[in-house]
């Protein structure tokens, strides 16, 4: 469990657990997929903006900027405050892993810090997220997003399902 701990006088924020290395096993690479798949992107395979490129019928590559959040809501061109609440998030989820006591958690939660740090570092870099991926069936398109953007809904995933279906919740 993450607790405070008296160390001489100071209190210390105890930042690892059971699980706390197996979440960052699974952020570490997450981020670094997540990144160099946007590398790709915009250095090898050089996708404008304007012209997606059909991989199959029902994917393609289609190069967004997304200066807000989930959805493109709080699109702004100021990113700072979304750095700063990323940031802020990922301290917090980082509490959290120290306090996992799942693997399910421990894995969700290194999802979503590698995928949250990913955006997070495009904000930094480019001033918007590299959003690539955009699916689509007949007329119908899902939004274009990236692979931090799944890590994070697959984190969430994992620990919805280990909150509802795990006996050690019960």
């Amino acid at each position: 469990m993450a607790e405070a701990q008296r160390a001489g006088g100071l209190t210390a924020l105890k930042l690892s657990g059971l699980f706390t290395r197996l979440g960052l096993a699974w952020a570490v690479p997450t981020f670094v997929l997540d990144q160099l798949s946007k590398w790709w992107i915009l250095n090898i395979v050089q996708l404008d903006a304007q012209y997606p490129r059909q991989i199959t019928p029902f994917f393609d590559l289609a190069l967004a900027w997304n200066r807000g959040v989930s959805y493109s809501l709080l699109t702004s061109n100021t990113q700072e405050p979304l750095i700063a609440l990323a940031i802020v998030l990922c301290v917090a989820l980082v509490i959290w892993l120290a306090r996992a006591k799942t693997v399910l958690a421990a894995v969700g939660l290194g999802l979503i810090i590698g995928g949250a740090l990913g955006n997070a570092l495009d904000r930094v870099l480019h001033g918007a997220v590299v959003d690539f991926v955009l699916l689509h069936w007949g007329t119908w398109d899902w939004y274009i997003f990236n692979i931090a953007d799944v890590a994070i809904v697959a984190g969430v995933g994992l620990l919805i399902y280990d909150n509802l279906f795990n006996p050690a919740h019960a």
